[in-house]
C-alpha cells in the first residue's frame, strides 16, 4: 500500500515523490526506476514523516518492512533538498542478525557472512547507539574473530545483547539519523552550506545488493567526466568484495573501469557488467540532463545501480560540462549559461591554491582580490620592485597601501595589510591588476620597521621568508604552497560568446595602463569605462616632474613643468587608443589631492630637496601647505582643476593630440573625457570652456577634425540630485559608486574593513554597502540622478565605474535602472559579462 501514500511510498514511476517533499536522492531514484535501470526496492520516506519520528512518532516497522523480501538486507540513506547541505551517514546492512548470519554463510560464505554483520554491528554501535569508536579500534581484521569482538564490546559497553528484530534495527537507524538532522550543530552546519533553518531530511530505505559473496561481486562508482577538466573522460574505480564507496579508498586493490595500462579493470574481468554500466550512465547523462556519477554494485555478476549523484565539479569542469551539454543538445544554451556561478568564474581566470595540497594556515583576513600567489616578504615599494629585477617572486607588505605604492604593487605578485576593506585602495588596485590580495589582517602584528610579522599562533615572517596568499578565501599560508595555473580554455571562450549574444547591457573595463587595457581587450571588454590618469605619474621618471609642477610659484611655471609630462601622456593615450582598436576609452581627468605625490618623511623630503635644488625648509613648509584635515573631501578631482588648470588642459590636449595620431594610424577615436568629483553645473561649465578651447587650437594646429564626448563622474549625492542641471552640459554620467557611497554613508571606504563585519552580524546593514552596491540608499541617488539627467536629456548615456559594476546583484540593478553599461576591474570582466547574461535570460523566461 506505500506506494500510495505519499509519506511512506515505494519509489515507482507514478509514486507522489518530489525533490521539496521527499529530497533530491529520492527524486533521482525515481528517474532512474521511469528510465527502467537496475535499481533495488526502495521506500521513500518524506520531510514531514522524518520530523515525527524525531519527534518519537515511528511508524509502524510492518508498513517499513512491507515492501520488501523477509529475507532483505537493507540500508538507510539520507535525501535533502540539496546534496550540498548534506545530513547523516548511511547505515548499510539493516536486518543482518544472528540468524541470518548462520543463513548466509551457508550460500555466500562464513568470511562475507561476517564481514556484512559486522559492519553493520560497528556502525549501528558508533553512529546509533552513539558508543566511544575506541571500544571497537582493536576489533580484528578477520571478520570472523573480529564480529565476536564486537558483540562483545557493544554488550560490555550498553550492557544488553545487540538488537535481532529487523523491524527495531531499522527504527533505531531511522530515530537516529532524523534526531542527528535536527541536531544544533548539525542545522548550523547546513545554514553554514546556504540552507534554510527548516530545511527538511527525507531518508530512503533501500534492498541492498550485497557486494560480497560467491561469483563476482564488489561496489565502485563510475562517471563520464574528469570532475577538474571537464573533460570526456570515464573516471572511478571498482572493489571486489566491497560495499558503498569503499572502492574510492581502496588503495591498490580497487580496479580501474575501463581498460587501463596501469593496472586491471573491470572492463577485462567483468565486461558484460562493464558495458551495462557505461550505457546506463549514457543514458542518465541524456536523460537526466546532466553528468551524473553512478553508484554500482555487483552481485554475483549482476549489476545494480544504487545511486546516482550530480559529478562534483569545480568551476573549470562547471564551464566545460555546461557547453558540452548544450553542444550535444541535451540542454539550451541559455541553460548552459544559467549553470554557471558567474563568481566561480575567477577560479579559471587565476591561479588557484591547489585544493589536493596542505594548508599550513598562518592567519586570515578579508579576500578582497581573487587568486593565489607565493613569494618572499617585503616591506616597501623600493623592496619590491629590487625583488622583481633580480627575479625573485615578492609579496608587498603594508599597513595599508597609497598611491606611492603603485610602483610595489605592480613590482609584486600579491598584497597583504593590516587595514581595509573591499574596496580599499589595495583592493581596487589588486583587482584591477590581477593580483591576489588580503587586507584587513588585523590578527596579525605588523612590524613595519624592524621588518617581521607576528601571527596569532606565535609564529613569525621576517622579510625574505616564504609566504603564500590566497586572495579567493582570505588565507595566509606559511611557505610555498603548491599552485594551479589559470585555465582559459575554449570552453570558456564558447561561454562567453554565448553570454555576449545573450546580454543586454555592455560590459567595459576600468583600464589605468596600456597592459591594463590589453587585459581588458583579451577579456571582450567593449571599451574602457574608467582610465584614472593619476596612476600614469608614478612612475619615477614622471615623479620627478610632477612635483616640479606641485611646487610652481605661477601658472607659468606649472605650463612649463606639465610641458614635460605632455608627450609622456600622449604617448600613454596613444597606446591606449591603438590597443583598444576604436572602442571607446572614458578618461578621468587628474582626481587625487596633490600631497599623495609628494614624500612624508624626512628621508624622502630631503632626496626631493636635492632633486628640486631647494632648500629642505622650503619643501618642508610645502608639503605641510598642502596638507589637508581630510585630504578626499579637499582639494581634488574638479576642484583642483578649476583652482590649478594647467593640468587639466595638458591632460585635453594629450588627449586630442594622440586622437589624431591614433585615429591617423587605425580606426576613428572618439574619446571621453571625464570630470571628477562635480557637485554644482558651474564646475562643469569652467571645465568645459577651457576643454572645447584646447580642442580648437588642437585642430587648428593639426588641420585635423575630431570629435569628443565630455562626461562627469557622479560621486557627490548633490550632482545626483542636480543631475538635471547638468545633463545638458555632457553626453554621459558615469556614477563613481565607490565616493558615492562613502559621501552618503558618511563613512571612509579604509576604515569600514575595522567594523564592517560585526555590523553585518548585528544587521545594522545586510551587506557591506562597499561590496555589495546598497540598493535602498545609494540606489536611490542612481535612479534620481538617472531619471532627472534623462528627463533634461534623453539620449544621455548612462553607466557605473565604481567597484560595483563587477557585481552581479549590482549589474541586475543597473539593467532595471536603464543604464547603458557597467564598467569594471579587467579581471572582472568576464564575471559581468555572464552575470548580465543570467539576468537577460531570467527576464526572459519569466
Amino acid at each position: 500500500m506505500q506506494q500510495y501514500d505519499q509519506h511512506i511510498t515505494l519509489i515507482t514511476p507514478d509514486a507522489p515523490v518530489a525533490t521539496s517533499t521527499h529530497g533530491g536522492r529520492a527524486k533521482c531514484l525515481q528517474r532512474l526506476v521511469r528510465l527502467a535501470l537496475p535499481v533495488p526496492c526502495t521506500l521513500a520516506l518524506s520531510f514531514q514523516t522524518v520530523r515525527r519520528i524525531a519527534q518519537g512518532e515511528m511508524p509502524a516497522a510492518e508498513q517499513l518492512l512491507a515492501p520488501f523480501d523477509p529475507y532483505a538486507i537493507l540500508c538507510v540513506r539520507p535525501s535533502s533538498e540539496d546534496p550540498d547541505w548534506g545530513g547523516p551517514g548511511a547505515v548499510l546492512n539493516i536486518g543482518m542478525n544472528d540468524a541470518r548470519y548462520v543463513e548466509m554463510s551457508e550460500t555466500i560464505g562464513q568470511q562475507a557472512a561476517a564481514g556484512l554483520y559486522l559492519r553493520f554491528v560497528q556502525s549501528f554501535a558508533i553512529h546509533v547507539a552513539r558508543l566511544d569508536p575506541e571500544a571497537f579500534e582493536d576489533v580484528s581484521d578477520d571478520p570472523v574473530i573480529g564480529l565476536k569482538q564486537a558483540l562483545a564490546a557493544y554488550e560490555d559497553e550498553t550492557e544488553e545483547e545487540f538488537p535481532q528484530d529487523p523491524g527495531v534495527q531499522l527504527g533505531e537507524v531511522l530515530r537516529s539519523m532524523a534526531r542527528a538532522w535536527e541536531g544544533t550543530s548539525a542545522r548550523l552546519l547546513r545554514q553554514a552550506k546556504g540552507a534554510p533553518a527548516d530545511a527538511g531530511l527525507g531518508l530512503v530505505v533501500q534492498e541492498m545488493a550485497l557486494g560480497l559473496g560467491e561469483g563476482e561481486c564488489g561496489s565502485g562508482v563510475m562517471q563520464l567526466v574528469n570532475s577538474q577538466t571537464g573533460a570526456r573522460q570515464i573516471t572511478g574505480r571498482y572493489l571486489s568484495q566491497s560495499q558503498g564507496r569503499e572502492a574510492l579508498s581502496g588503495g591498490a586493490d580497487a580496479l580501474f573501469l575501463e581498460r587501463d595500462p596501469r593496472g586491471p579493470s573491470l572492463e577485462e574481468l567483468a565486461p558484460e557488467a562493464f558495458a551495462e554500466l557505461k550505457a546506463h550512465t549514457a543514458l542518465m547523462r541524456v536523460k537526466l540532463r546532466e553528468e551524473m556519477q553512478a553508484e554500482f554494485t555487483i552481485e554475483n555478476g549482476k549489476l545494480f545501480l544504487l545511486d546516482g549523484v550530480r559529478v562534483a565539479r569545480n568551476a573549470r569542469a562547471a564551464v566545460a560540462i555546461a557547453v558540452s551539454l548544450a553542444e550535444d543538445k541535451i540542454i539550451p544554451r541559455e541553460e548552459a549559461l544559467m549553470r554557471v556561478e558567474p563568481r566561480a568564474l575567477n577560479e579559471l581566470l587565476h591561479r588557484q591554491v591547489d585544493p589536493e595540497a596542505p594548508r599550513d594556515v598562518l592567519a586570515r583576513g578579508i579576500a578582497a582580490s581573487p587568486g593565489a600567489a607565493s613569494g618572499r616578504i617585503v616591506f616597501s615599494a623600493t623592496e619590491a620592485q629590487a625583488s622583481e629585477s633580480r627575479g625573485e617572486p615578492c609579496i608587498l607588505v603594508r599597513r595599508e597601501t597609497s598611491s606611492e605604492d603603485i610602483r610595489g604593487m605592480h613590482a609584486s605578485v600579491g598584497v597583504l595589510t593590516e587595514r581595509g576593506g573591499m574596496t580599499s585602495h589595495a583592493a581596487v588596485i589588486g583587482r584591477g591588476m590581477g593580483k591576489p590580495c588580503v587586507v584587513g589582517a588585523s590578527a596579525i602584528e605588523f612590524h613595519m620597521r624592524r621588518k617581521f610579522l607576528v601571527f596569532p599562533d606565535g609564529r613569525r615572517l621576517k622579510a625574505g621568508d616564504m609566504m603564500t596568499l590566497d586572495g579567493t578565501s582570505g588565507e595566509i599560508l606559511a611557505g610555498d604552497t603548491p599552485l594551479l595555473e589559470p585555465a582559459r580554455d575554449e570552453s570558456l571562450a564558447t561561454l562567453m560568446e554565448w553570454a555576449d549574444a545573450a546580454r543586454d547591457i555592455a560590459v567595459r573595463a576600468n583600464a589605468d595602463t596600456p597592459a591594463d587595457a590589453e587585459v581588458a581587450r583579451t577579456f571582450k571588454a567593449q571599451g574602457i569605462g574608467l582610465c584614472r590618469t593619476e596612476h600614469m605619474f608614478f612612475e619615477a621618471d614622471r615623479l620627478t616632474v610632477m612635483r616640479e609642477m606641485i611646487f610652481a610659484d605661477s601658472g607659468e611655471d606649472r605650463a612649463a613643468a606639465l610641458e614635460l609630462l605632455l608627450p609622456m601622456q600622449r604617448a600613454d593615450f596613444i597606446d591606449l587608443f591603438r590597443i583598444m582598436q576604436g572602442q571607446p576609452v572614458c578618461i578621468r581627468l587628474f582626481d587625487p589631492p596633490l600631497h599623495e605625490f609628494l614624500p612624508t618623511d624626512r628621508s624622502g623630503m630631503l632626496e626631493l630637496a636635492e632633486a628640486l635644488d631647494l632648500p629642505l625648509s622650503d619643501v618642508t613648509r610645502r608639503v605641510e601647505a598642502l596638507g589637508e584635515y581630510n585630504p578626499m573631501l579637499g582639494m581634488r578631482g574638479v576642484r583642483l582643476g578649476i583652482t590649478v588648470p594647467e593640468i587639466y588642459e595638458m591632460q585635453a590636449r594629450a588627449i586630442f593630440e594622440a586622437t589624431v595620431a591614433a585615429s591617423h594610424e587605425g580606426e576613428p577615436v572618439v574619446p571621453e573625457i571625464m570630470i571628477p568629483l562635480v557637485s554644482a553645473r558651474r564646475e562643469v561649465e569652467l571645465v568645459k570652456a577651457r576643454v572645447d578651447a584646447v580642442a580648437t587650437a588642437v585642430r587648428n594646429e593639426t588641420g585635423k577634425e575630431f570629435t569628443y564626448r565630455l562626461g562627469v563622474m557622479v560621486e557627490t549625492p548633490r550632482a545626483a540630485l542636480r543631475a538635471g542641471e547638468i545633463a545638458p552640459l555632457v553626453s554621459f554620467l558615469s556614477f563613481g559608486t565607490n565616493d558615492l557611497t562613502q559621501m552618503t554613508y558618511g563613512l571612509s571606504r579604509d576604515d569600514a574593513g575595522r567594523f564592517m563585519s560585526k555590523y553585518v552580524q548585528q544587521g545594522v546593514y545586510a551587506e557591506d554597502p562597499f561590496h555589495t552596491l546598497d540598493a535602498d540608499g545609494v540606489g536611490e541617488l542612481l535612479e534620481i540622478g538617472a531619471e532627472r539627467g534623462r528627463k533634461a536629456k534623453p539620449n544621455l548615456v548612462l553607466s557605473i565605474c565604481g567597484e560595483h559594476g563587477g557585481n552581479p546583484e549590482s549589474i541586475a540593478f543597473c539593467r532595471a535602472a536603464g543604464f547603458d553599461y557597467v564598467s569594471c576591474s579587467p579581471f572582472r570582466v568576464p564575471v559581468a559579462r555572464l552575470a548580465a547574461a543570467q539576468l537577460a535570460v531570467r527576464d526572459r523566461i519569466s
